[in-house]
């Protein structure tokens, strides 16, 4: 089963990328994966969850939220 994953994260400097995506590589069952440096977002898609993505992150010192939280929401 293919999920997409997004999480915010901080990506301050290239070495913060390096070591994210290096973490990220480890991760089982992963087909792609992407950091938009912009938008401080992480996405990752294969048979993984938003908790596992979040854990390795948070394993390397990173604070990761799911995106759909860390999005402003809508006021009705």
């Amino acid at each position: 089963m293919t999920n997409v994953v997004e999480v915010k994260v901080g990506l301050h400097c290239d070495d913060c990328i390096k070591k994210i995506l290096k973490a990220i590589k480890k991760i089982e069952d992963i087909e792609t994966y992407n950091v938009e440096k912009q938008l401080n977002k992480v996405i990752v898609t294969g048979n993984v969850t938003t908790e596992e993505v979040i854990r390795v992150l948070h394993k390397i010192g990173k604070n990761a939220t799911p995106w759909e939280e860390a999005q402003p929401q809508p006021n009705c």
